[in-house]
């Protein structure tokens, strides 16, 4: 699925975050210390090498709604913005650091001159944060965002099934209307 929003193409596909070859950057929905882990954060940092904990070390720990920039080193992709979305029921307010992931990942990516942007379903696996309802923040945060941005070109959901990938089309197609 993909709509446009002034200029920008907004996507929503399945597949694996750690091969959008066509992506500058890619969002990893990480833990605090920004280490390896599961999930996103597992598949990114198999993917990019050891070099990125290497890189992340001096940047942790983060906040939940923080985000922060890597190289991508063995990912397809140039960059990796790390966010830390809130577990679901412990960090509050959630739906506002949740909110906030999407839009400090945006500025990060417009401050880097990034044009092409790929985010996970951030917060809705492990941390808990119910599909629908993190869907509909993170379609509304990004659409929200889109008269901000001049240089990203592209924001990309990356879903890992069919299911969410069906929650947040329909979520993007109705907040972008």
């Amino acid at each position: 699925m993909k709509i446009e929003v002034n200029q920008v193409a907004l996507e929503c596909r399945v597949g694996d975050i750690a091969a959008q070859s066509d992506i500058e950057a890619v969002v990893n929905a990480a833990n605090a210390e920004l280490m390896p882990g599961g999930g996103v954060a597992g598949a990114l940092h198999a993917r990019a090498g050891r070099e990125l904990a290497k890189a992340c070390a001096p940047l942790a720990p983060i906040s939940p709604g923080e985000a922060v920039l890597t190289k991508g080193f063995n990912l397809p992709n140039a960059y990796v913005i790390h966010t830390l979305g809130p577990v679901y029921g412990r960090d509050e307010p959630s739906e506002e650091l949740l909110a906030h992931c999407y839009r400090q990942s945006l500025k990060v990516a417009e401050n880097q001159g990034i044009a092409s942007v790929a985010f996970p379903a951030i917060s809705t696996g492990a941390f808990g944060y119910p599909l629908v309802s993190g869907a509909e923040v993170a379609c509304r945060t990004v659409v929200s965002m889109v008269p901000e941005l001049s240089h990203v070109r592209l924001v990309r959901f990356v879903m890992f099934d069919e299911r969410a990938h069906e929650v947040f089309s329909e979520k993007l197609q109705q907040v972008a209307e």
